[in-house]
């Protein structure tokens, strides 16, 4: 079967330009980012930053450096990093925190990936026999509890926990627009209980590459200097900024349809039998529990249907915008058959 006959749920990842986009990138203004010269990554950081109502925001390659840049500006050696039980900055980011900042995670219990303000704030330390707190984090949408939101009561709770006890907050929001249109709010008020926040556009929205971190002036230009330290600098990075500005501009409103044929997976999935939790079916993310996850995965491919086995008896399928209804038909035929 051909590549482009494939129904790839493996992640929202995945997604190729657009025309649009591929136009877009081959007219792009450029200079060089490292000097802060180049017009369409700037204009892409200002959209955002506008968007999310921070004043300032710094386009990165990886959606895995935002959040090392962001725990790196806010922290000092030695502390600790609250956040939520299977959040993405500790499973999927390589030990970096501690790599690179010289910091080490302590996690709270998170149902559903939303974790309790008191459990956050009975994790915070101030004594000087522990590593203390240095920056609380959060996850919205979370990735390994299914795509689950943070209700936006829950996120203000724990920004007050964070004032009362002096420390910054910081959002992992790489599928925070899809938090969003989960919630029916603007990607500003899921973003303003935060000192910082990181939003991937590689992933909902349907970008080629790149992420954004957003803060303050003052912690945009520290975090410059760690870009750079991580080698982050793009130099004529408007070819990718340019793909950027139209999946921020034309992605938002597809989500909902995403999050639609997601729940129409999961359901499906559980019509034929297959372990789902389906009040984590909450964006774009299906988790089903499936023995022999591999042996599954690879027999579907070889049917054209491309899923993540994530663990022995666990397979992820991620819905996206290139992904439309008659896709979506095939695949849950081959994954109900």
């Amino acid at each position: 079967m051909t590549d482009t006959l494939k129904v790839d749920l493996r992640s929202d990842t995945v997604t190729r330009p657009t025309p649009e986009m591929r136009e877009a990138m081959a007219n792009a203004v450029v200079g060089d980012d490292v000097y802060g010269e180049d017009p369409t990554v700037n204009e892409l950081q200002d959209t955002l930053a506008r968007m999310t109502g921070f004043e300032a925001g710094l386009f990165m390659p990886s959606g895995s450096m935002t959040n090392q840049v962001a725990i790196a500006v806010h922290t000092r050696r030695g502390e600790e990093v609250i956040c939520a039980e299977g959040s993405h900055i500790y499973e999927w980011e390589l030990g970096m925190m501690a790599a690179f900042s010289g910091v080490v995670p302590r996690f709270v219990p998170a149902p559903l990936g939303v974790p309790d303000a008191e459990q956050v704030r009975l994790a915070v330390r101030h004594s000087i026999h522990q590593s203390p707190t240095g920056l609380i984090s959060l996850e919205n949408t979370h990735n390994k509890a299914g795509g689950t939101v943070i209700p936006l009561e829950v996120m203000a709770q724990i920004r007050a926990v964070a004032d009362a006890e002096s420390l910054p907050l910081h959002l992992d929001g790489a599928r925070v627009f899809n938090a969003a249109a989960a919630l029916n709010v603007s990607i500003e008020d899921v973003c303003r209980p935060f000192h910082t926040v990181s939003i991937c556009l590689s992933k909902g929205l349907g970008a080629p590459v790149g992420s954004v971190l957003l803060g303050s002036k003052d912690l945009m230009t520290r975090a410059h200097r760690y870009r750079k330290m991580l080698g982050g600098g793009m130099r004529q990075a408007g070819v990718l900024a340019a793909a950027a500005l139209i999946a921020l501009r034309d992605g938002p409103a597809r989500l909902p349809d995403d999050h639609r044929r997601a729940r129409q997976l999961a359901e499906a999935l559980v019509n034929a039998g297959y372990a789902v939790n389906l009040a984590s079916v909450q964006t774009n993310i299906v988790y089903a529990a499936v023995q022999g996850a591999q042996q599954k995965v690879d027999i579907w491919a070889g049917q054209g249907v491309l899923a993540s086995a994530l663990g022995p008896d666990a397979v992820r399928f991620v819905l996206h915008h290139q992904i439309d209804d008659e896709m979506l038909a095939r695949a849950i035929q081959v994954l109900t058959a």
